[in-house]
């Protein structure tokens, strides 16, 4: 059942995007408005990875210190885990810097 219904979402989906394509009057008021959200997107993203990574940090840090034989294991997954999580706030300056242009 949960298969037929994604097929079905994923239908509408992908038949509905002409709907929001751009028409060729589209006037050029929206600008202002790009540079607004672009900044609350990245200030959201930023937040974001913020608490995450504290909260990375925080984990691995107890991990370490209850088990300081596994500390090398604790620190390649948190390194992994921080570079993870930076990428959000990455993708969403280049998704920033594609709706600019």
């Amino acid at each position: 059942m949960n298969v037929k219904l994604f097929l079905i979402l994923l239908a509408l989906f992908v038949f509905a995007s002409p709907i929001f394509a751009q028409t060729s009057g589209a006037n050029e008021s929206h600008l202002q408005w790009v540079a607004i959200t672009s900044g609350f997107s990245m200030a959201i993203a930023s937040a974001g990875c913020g608490l995450a990574q504290a909260k990375a940090t925080a984990a691995a840090a107890e991990g370490m210190g209850r088990n300081p034989g596994a500390a090398a294991a604790i620190r390649f997954a948190l390194l992994l885990g921080l570079v993870l999580i930076e990428s959000l706030a990455l993708y969403t300056l280049v998704i920033i810097f594609a709706k600019v242009v």
